[in-house]
């Protein structure tokens, strides 16, 4: 009973997330945020919502698209529009939790989908375990990711 109200929850979640999604975003700069000292509520329109996954380690050491290798173990994600080495906050939408990743691959195969995440970065959002979740994309500028990025170091 209550994975069946789980599942009506997260569906009711996509259906109101994909409404409120940019179809066809040509300007991701519109949805830069600004670099304040202090972080902001999200308030703007999300860059994207949909449903994401992870990829570990049998890509683990191989070749991304930027030419790196695939580390799992960092915050790092596949997306197939976005440039390479954008920052991105990825909120998982079960759950509230968020990561900054920047994407250095491209992705995800299945076109359900819209990032794959490393799997470091699904562990840190409470995704690894599902496999697959509904998420949150917004497009950040670099001085908030490391601000971000440090607050979640040990």
């Amino acid at each position: 009973m209550r994975r069946v109200l789980s599942n009506i929850l997260v569906a009711a979640v996509l259906v109101t997330g994909l409404e409120a999604a940019p179809r066809n975003n040509t300007h991701p700069e519109e949805y830069v945020q600004s670099n304040t000292s202090s972080p902001r509520p999200n308030h703007r329109k999300p860059y994207q919502v949909g449903t994401a996954s992870w990829y570990g380690r049998y890509f683990h050491g191989k070749a991304t698209a930027s030419g790196e290798p695939f580390d799992m173990y960092q915050f790092t994600a596949a997306h197939r529009h976005l440039p390479l080495g954008t920052m991105v906050q990825v909120t998982n939408l079960r759950n509230g939790e968020t990561v900054v990743v920047r994407v250095n691959d491209r992705g995800p195969m299945p076109k359900s989908r819209i990032i794959d995440l490393s799997y470091g970065a699904a562990r840190a959002i409470g995704l690894s375990g599902h496999g697959i979740e509904p998420v949150r994309l917004d497009i950040l500028e670099p001085a908030r990711e490391i601000a971000q990025n440090e607050a979640l170091l040990p």
